[in-house]
C-alpha cells in the first residue's frame, strides 16, 4: 500500500505576502505623491506610518510561514521570502528614522549663532494637522543643539562682502535651495566705481604721471528694519527652502552675511517646516552647506 503525504497550507505566508505587497504599494505611492505631488508631510507620514504597519503583520505572519516550513513542510515558503522582499523598503525607512529618532535630540531649529540666531524675513508658515511641535524655539533646545552638534559654527572669511556673497550663491544653486526672500543685497554689490578709470587718466610713454581721482565713498547701506535681534542695517540676509533629495521632507533656510572688519561673517539657520524633531537632517545641511562653501572660497578662509 502507497502512503501518499500531502503538504500541509500555510494560510498565514499568503496572507503575509497580500499584507506585505498593500504595504510596500502604499508606502511607494504616497512617496511618490510626497515628493513631486501635492501630499504633504503629515498626510505622508501618515500613510506611511499604515503601510509601514501591513508590513510589519506580513513579517510577523512570514515567520509563522517559515517557521511552519520549517516544522512540517508546508507549502508557502515562497510566499513568505516573497513578504519580506515587499516589506524591506518600508521597514528600513521606518527603522533608519526611528534610530535617527533616538540618537538626535527632539529639536527642529539649529542655528551657528545660538545667542542671536538670524530672524526670519518671512516667518515659515505651515499647516501642522496631527503633528504638534512648541512654537519657539527654547533657551533648551539651544542648549541640546550645542551638545549634540558642538562643531556647528558659523564662519569667518578674510574677504570683501560682494566676494562671500557669490560664493554663498553658486554654493546655494549646488544645494538646490528656492530662494524665497532676501534683504540687504545691495550691499554686497561691488563697488564698480573704485574699478573704473576715467579717459586721460593712464599713463602715457614718456609723459608725467597724472593724478589718479580717489573713488568716491561707497553709500551707506540701506538700513534693514533696525532693531530687529539678530539683524544689522548692513547685514544680507537669504531666506530659502530646501527639500530632502529622496523623500522630500521641506526645510527653511537662512543665510546671513556680515561685514566686521575686513572679514565677512556668515550665519545659517535651518529649520524643519513640520514636527518638533528633524532627525538630524538640519544640522547635516548646514554641516555640508559650511564645508561646501569653504570649499568655494578656498583660499580666504579665516579662523
Amino acid at each position: 500500500m502507497v502512503v501518499l503525504y500531502e503538504r500541509p497550507y500555510s494560510y498565514a505566508a499568503h496572507w503575509a505576502r497580500r499584507l506585505a505587497r498593500i504595504g510596500f504599494v502604499l508606502f511607494a505611492l504616497a512617496l511618490a505623491a510626497h515628493r513631486f505631488g501635492p501630499l504633504t508631510t503629515p498626510h505622508f507620514l501618515a500613510l506611511a506610518f499604515a503601510a509601514v504597519g501591513f508590513c510589519l503583520l506580513g513579517v510577523l505572519l512570514a515567520a509563522v510561514g517559515l517557521a511552519r516550513l520549517w516544522q512540517v513542510a508546508a507549502m508557502g515558503g515562497k510566499a513568505s521570502v516573497s513578504a519580506l522582499f515587499y516589506a524591506a523598503l518600508p521597514v528600513g525607512v521606518f527603522g533608519f528614522g526611528a534610530a535617527q529618532y533616538v540618537m538626535h535630540p527632539a529639536i527642529y531649529d539649529v542655528s551657528t549663532d545660538t545667542v542671536t540666531p538670524p530672524p526670519w524675513i518671512e516667518v515659515p508658515q505651515a499647516g501642522e494637522s496631527w503633528i504638534r511641535r512648541n512654537a519657539s524655539v527654547a533657551p533648551e533646545d539651544r542648549e541640546a543643539q550645542i551638545a549634540a552638534y558642538p562643531g556647528l559654527t558659523g564662519r569667518r572669511y578674510e574677504g570683501a562682502l560682494d566676494r562671500v556673497f557669490q560664493g554663498v550663491r553658486k554654493v546655494e544653486e549646488k544645494a538646490r535651495i528656492t530662494t524665497v526672500a532676501e534683504l540687504g543685497v545691495e550691499n554686497a554689490r561691488a563697488d564698480l566705481e573704485d574699478l573704473a578709470v576715467r579717459p586721460g587718466t593712464g599713463v602715457e610713454s614718456g609723459t608725467e604721471p597724472q593724478v589718479v581721482p580717489v573713488p568716491a565713498v561707497r553709500p551707506a547701506p540701506r538700513a534693514i528694519e533696525d532693531g530687529v535681534p539678530g539683524r544689522r542695517s548692513g547685514d544680507v540676509v537669504l531666506q530659502g527652502e530646501w527639500r530632502t533629495l529622496v523623500i522630500g521632507f521641506r526645510f527653511d533656510v537662512l543665510i546671513r552675511l556680515r561685514e566686521e572688519a575686513e572679514t565677512t561673517f556668515v550665519d545659517l539657520r535651518v529649520a524643519s517646516r513640520y514636527g518638533q524633531h528633524d532627525l538630524g537632517m538640519g544640522a547635516a545641511f548646514a554641516e555640508e552647506f559650511l564645508r561646501a562653501l569653504d570649499a568655494e572660497l578656498l583660499g580666504i578662509a579665516g579662523d
